[in-house]
Parts: structure tokens; C-alpha cells; sequence
């Protein structure tokens, strides 16, 4: 389960996160591309835009539920 204590600062404020878990397995670019990206330096993705439309919430959702070791999270639900 993801831990907000342990997100990455370079997160978007808002309700979805990624947190210091993350393996870089592309998951969650691939099933919310307009929301999550990479990290090149350091090699972890991270919540650039958080959902602004039902679609983007939607697909935010199916790369939280992706995501193989629970690197995403988020505030509420």
C-alpha cells in the first residue's frame, strides 16, 4: 500500500500519488499517460497532472490498480 509519508516530492499536489515503492515498470504511464510520467534521472514515476475528467479518473484508477508492487495511492477515495 502506498504511503503519502513516503511519496515523491516531484507529485502534483492533489488526490493521486506515487510514492518511493515504485520500480519504474511503466504501468501507470502506460494506462494514464496524461497523468503519469518519468522521472529520467532517477528512474520512478511520478503524478505530473493530476485527473481533470471522468476518463482521466478512470484510467488514474486502473494504473493505481496496475501498479505490481502499490506505489500509487491516494489521498482519498
Amino acid at each position: 500500500m502506498a504511503d503519502k509519508n513516503h511519496k515523491w516530492a516531484d507529485n502534483v499536489p492533489g488526490n493521486y500519488f506515487v510514492d518511493e515503492q515504485c520500480i519504474d515498470c511503466d504501468a501507470c504511464r502506460t494506462e494514464a499517460p496524461d497523468n503519469f510520467t518519468r522521472n529520467d534521472d532517477h528512474g520512478y514515476s511520478f503524478v505530473y497532472k493530476q485527473p481533470t475528467t471522468e476518463e482521466e479518473s478512470a484510467r488514474c484508477k486502473a494504473a493505481l490498480e496496475a501498479c505490481p508492487v502499490e506505489a500509487i495511492g491516494r489521498e482519498t477515495e
